[in-house]
């Protein structure tokens, strides 16, 4: 299914190869600063951010070298929807790839909500922000976590309206997501949309980090789970570094989410370390009642072999990430 295309610049890049047409170049990618990411909770603030910077950098400078993509300086624009595009570093990352400074960005406010607190369906509460700004030909680099793609789909819509408003004509999309299958549903809408709107557009680029991740829904079999948030390891296409990666520390695969709310996990950490904290807790008291490492990495992780870890006590492990991270927190 994973086809890698590139090993250069301290990343891997992967092409997902599924029977069905696509429009959309659907690739992973994997370094050793996304797998902390992804693995690490610990890796957060500004570490967590240079970090992601670092590996956009690193992919955008292979994929230009091995000529899958084909950015310009002066047509190249930064599309952030705010706020978890801030978290890409995508204008530095431009800049220390191909020592660029006259790319522009551009930003647009979209955030997301629960219709209601038990719905499963999503509406966007506040869109008030816009500063967009476009050459007359636009390649767009764009980053963003999608989970249900609301606040995704949004900014899309704007960005191409902003477009035809300016007379801008769209080349080329770059796309870099923690995400799920539902990002590369939302780019081949918006590619035809670009192939109907634009003349001589050429290509969406869709690079999924570490992985294309499954996102939980009511019936998922995960004891654990925020549906239409959280981004899973058990069925997910990951990139077999990270698969890898697992085995290097028996918390790593038990991890509720490969990333947990970005925009705080970058912003504001009390919040985040809050949301870690809750889970291991949960976590520990399962270990209390009997539920045993291999029960969960099982459920979460049933790629790995557990005989790997060795014997792993669940409750010692839990108790000891706790005692870490809320060490962090109280520090």
């Amino acid at each position: 299914m994973l086809n890698r295309i590139s090993k250069r610049n301290n990343c891997s890049i992967y092409k997902i190869e599924e029977e069905g047409k696509t429009s959309v170049n659907r690739l992973v990618i994997s370094s050793e600063e996304t797998r902390a990411i992804c693995n690490d909770t610990t890796v957060m603030g500004v570490n967590y951010t240079r970090k992601l910077r670092t590996a956009c950098s690193n992919v955008m400078k292979s994929l230009q070298e091995e000529q899958v993509i084909n950015l310009e300086e002066r047509k190249t624009i930064v599309f952030n929807i705010l706020r978890g595009g801030l978290n890409f570093g995508l204008r530095e990352a431009i800049a220390d790839a191909f020592d660029w400074n006259l790319h522009g960005s551009s930003f647009i406010s979209a955030q997301r909500a629960r219709i209601n607190p038990d719905s499963e369906e999503w509406h966007i509460i506040e869109s008030d922000y816009q500063k967009v700004y476009m050459p007359h030909s636009a390649q767009i680099v764009i980053g963003d976590v999608v989970a249900t793609g609301t606040s995704l789909e949004f900014g899309l819509e704007a960005l191409v309206k902003q477009a035809e408003m300016n007379n801008t004509k769209i080349e080329s999309i770059l796309f870099f997501t923690f995400g799920g299958k539902r990002t590369e549903e939302i780019l081949e809408n918006l590619d035809a949309l670009c192939r109907e709107k634009f003349e001589g557009y050429q290509s969406t680029t869709l690079c999924y980090i570490e992985g294309r991740f499954t996102v939980p829904t009511v019936s998922s079999p995960l004891t654990i789970k925020l549906t239409g948030t959280d981004l899973v390891k058990r069925e997910a296409v990951m990139a077999p570094e990270f698969i890898k990666s697992q085995y290097e520390n028996p918390t790593f695969p038990m991890e509720r989410c490969v990333i947990y709310d970005a925009g705080s996990r970058a912003f504001w950490l009390p919040e985040y370390l809050e949301d870690v904290i809750e889970y291991w807790e949960q976590i520990y008291t399962m270990a209390r009642r009997g539920r045993t490492f291999e029960q969960q990495v099982g459920e979460r992780a049933p790629m790995l072999d557990c005989s790997q870890f060795g014997k792993v006590d669940l409750e010692e492990l839990a108790s000891t990430h706790l005692d870490k991270i809320k060490s962090i927190a109280n520090s």
